[in-house]
């Protein structure tokens, strides 16, 4: 059984593609060829920045034989029918049968296909693969018609068994495959011939390239190690940036530097961040001082003088760098101690969204939000209100124009420079985060308030605006919003009843768009009542009939109407329901069932999310037992036969059972059984013991089982049958106080 190996040889591949490429290769290649009939004992495959290469070993060295037999029209059927039988499968009418059938004679064919040799399959997957190569981008040159990432400049082809290696005969837009390949571009531009896998890849280590990139990111991560260890320093971990370098280098050569002193008062995460995105540098921290003070660049080439010269010109052009930042920085802090007034007025002239308004207008929702959250959250509303009118600032400073990834961190130096306390600085930091699931989330009262108020804004933005996301779709990330607000809730265990935050929050969209208009067009109150109208805001308010009560909304700003003034807004079910689907992905994370979820969130009060996830955590241990299980049975089948009579005899079953019509020991236990688990479940849900609820419950599983064994709730005797239905319909309630239970599968 012999083994392939393919490379395709290219200039060089862009560092962010080549994972995406490498398992696009294996797959393509590999499914191409089970397709052909060949089968593959198992595949590797590797990049680096100008070869993608694939190893499949144990493959067939021929594709089998198969037969297929296919049935055809009837023997007396019209002859343009059989005809187009024939066209499908390439055969003559004496190469079928006719066999007996059960309306009659058929024609059957049998369908030979002869296996192939590898070569054969190989040439035309590899070729088909090239061709349609899904490269996020891709281009052409010369006057050829492929297209690659870069232009493809050789490809190696070849299977090998113990009587040694065979090139695969191809040829591609005028490349023909070979059996030979290239080292290094400049210590080792050789061409390399080889005879198989293990060959290929000790051949390529001799020229000084490191096939696997997992090999390279370790030894580039040891070496940085290394050298930082000697100067007493330690390297600031950054997985992605140690990928994206291992995918620019073929054979990586770490080399340390030092920050001249005049840079090192720069924010660290200044120096970081413009190391890492303009030059590719790792960050060295003194622990001694915490300051960045040094960097590891890392080469692709030895050098006689080991990298000096390369350093000296890293050197200069991160100074380069690191003078521009001194610049924003000394400039930037200069408006923070003045008051960044400027910046505040310069957010007036930048667009959030053309529907939304500007950052400016954004600001104003988001403190008014901020400040009604704050008590909810423990938080100082002076101080929420006073941070979140801070957060946005920095974008307009020159430091976060360079570095946007810097907007928040770079806030918070501002908001220290200029004088505010801590607890405002630190939530100018932290309310962009968590930006994603294993973000660290803000715990401090002033930053969760903050936090909140931003992504609670956003989502009731573009779900006013109708910008909702729909399948993969999500180009303002409102699930991240979503999924931020759960966390902040949960992980703060935050009693917020999200359905009044979101009321307010549309409605401060609504009358933006209304104070906005009225500005522009309405000078009497008959004009601003019409406008209101027009707008279709006039749902806004509880009331459209008062005109004492019209005169409050023209005179007092809508935005300091008392929250009670407002109604539930209409769109505040359909965001709640959006958030549940994110809370569902989050728990389902933490090992609880999707139905028992959705049969908590059918309670009321599922804006509560931390009592959601108590409720759901208890019922959910609950349901891990023989009880829990048999009880779900029981109180389903209750409410089953209930909802089928009540469809039946067109009346609710809710008034009531009564013990002195009890016939068996049955019926009259689990009246018993219900007086004393009744008080009890409604305290432990008042109180929220969750668990306690269930263990109340679970204690009726018993008398509910021995009451289905022993009575017949529809009896002819209508009066017993009401009693029965009646007692059924208090099984019912009992269980909805803990769960919608019917939801339970299983």
């Amino acid at each position: 059984m012999p083994d392939l190996l393919i490379e395709l040889f290219s200039e060089e591949i862009p560092a962010r593609m080549q994972a995406r490429a490498r398992a696009d290769l294996k797959k393509l290649v590999t499914d191409g060829l089970v397709e052909a009939g060949l089968t593959y004992a198992s595949a590797g495959a590797f990049s680096t920045p100008r070869r993608l290469t694939l190893t499949v070993e144990g493959l067939n060295d021929h594709s089998p034989t198969t037969r297929e037999e296919r049935k055809g029209p009837r023997t007396d059927a019209p002859e343009k029918a059989l005809e187009g039988f024939l066209r499908s499968t390439g055969l003559t009418k004496d190469q079928l049968q006719a066999r007996d059938d059960k309306k009659g004679q058929v024609w059957f064919a049998t369908i030979e296909k002869p296996g192939r040799a590898a070569a054969e399959i190989v040439a035309e997957v590899l070729e088909a693969t090239i061709r349609n190569f899904p490269w996020p981008k891709s281009m052409r040159w010369g006057t050829g018609s492929l297209r690659w990432v870069r232009p493809l400049h050789s490809i190696l082809c070849i299977l090998s068994d113990e009587a040694g290696a065979t090139v695969v005969p191809l040829t591609v837009d005028g490349i023909t495959a070979g059996d030979s390949t290239r080292g290094h571009r400049f210590m080792a531009p050789d061409a390399l011939t080889v005879t198989g896998f293990d060959d290929y890849a000790a051949k390529l280590r001799r020229a000084h390239v490191m096939l696997d990139s997992d090999e390279r990111a370790q030894a580039i991560a040891q070496e940085a190690q290394n050298l930082a260890f000697a100067r007493g320093w330690e390297i600031v971990t950054d997985d992605a940036l140690l990928a994206e370098v291992a995918g620019l280098v073929e054979w990586p050569v770490p080399l340390m530097g030092v920050i001249e002193d005049r840079f090192l008062d720069l924010p660290p995460e200044v120096l970081q961040t413009s190391m890492k995105e303009h030059q590719k540098f790792f960050s060295a921290r003194n622990p001694k001082t915490g300051r960045i003070e040094g960097f590891v660049t890392v080469a692709n080439i030895e050098t006689p003088d080991d990298g000096e010269t390369i350093l000296a010109g890293n050197q200069k052009v991160l100074a380069a760098r690191l003078s521009d930042a001194v610049f924003f920085w000394e400039n930037d802090l200069r408006e923070a101690q003045s008051g960044m007034e400027n910046w505040a007025e310069g957010l007036k002239s930048v667009t959030f969204h053309n529907l939304l308004g500007s950052q400016a207008d954004r600001v104003e929702r988001i403190a008014a939000l901020a400040r009604e959250i704050a008590p909810l959250v423990g938080a100082d509303p002076d101080q929420a209100e006073e941070a979140a009118r801070l957060a946005k600032l920095d974008l307009r400073s020159a430091m976060v124009g360079e570095f946007p990834e810097l907007q928040g961190t770079m806030g918070r130096y501002y908001a220290l420079a200029a004088g505010y306390p801590d607890a405002v600085a630190d939530a100018a930091r932290d309310h962009y985060s968590p930006l994603g699931p294993s973000d660290d989330v803000p715990t401090e009262p002033v930053s969760v308030a903050v936090a909140l108020a931003d992504k609670i804004d956003t989502l009731t933005g573009f779900w006013a605006i109708d910008e909702k996301p729909t399948g993969s779709k999500d180009p303002f990330a409102l699930r991240r919003a979503a999924l931020g607000v759960t966390r902040l809730i949960l992980e703060n265990q935050l009693r917020v009843g999200l359905k009044r935050a979101f009321d307010r929050s549309f409605y401060r969209h609504d009358c933006q768009v209304f104070d906005k208009a009225a500005d522009e067009r309405a000078d009497s109150y008959t004009e601003l009542r019409d406008l209101l109208i027009q707008t279709d805001l006039q749902q806004t308010f509880k009331s459209v009939a008062s005109e004492a009560l019209w005169e409050q909304i023209c005179e007092q700003h809508p935005l300091k109407a008392p929250l009670g003034f407002f109604e539930e807004h209409p769109l505040s079910s359909d965001l709640i329901s959006f958030l549940h689907d994110r809370l569902k992905v989050y728990l389902r994370d933490q090992g609880i069932r999707h139905d028992i979820i959705d049969a908590v969130l059918a309670q009321p009060g599922n804006d509560d999310l931390v009592q959601v996830v108590n409720r759901a955590t208890a019922l959910n241990d609950m349901m891990k037992t023989d009880d829990g299980q048999n009880l779900t049975q029981g109180l389903k089948r209750a409410s089953n036969i209930l909802a089928q009579a009540e469809e039946k005899d067109g009346v609710e079953y809710s008034f009531g059972a009564d013990e002195k019509f009890a016939e068996t020991d049955s019926e009259r236990a689990l009246f018993a059984a219900l007086d004393q688990a009744e008080p009890a479940i409604k305290k432990a849900v008042a109180g929220e013991d969750f668990p306690a609820a269930m263990t109340a419950i679970a204690h009726l599983r018993g008398p509910i089982d021995r009451f289905f064994d022993d009575v017949q709730v529809n009896s002819d005797n209508q009066i017993l049958r009401r009693n029965r239905l009646n007692l059924l319909s208090r099984i019912r309630s009992i269980g909805r106080e803990i769960a919608d239970f019917p939801a339970i599968e299983g």
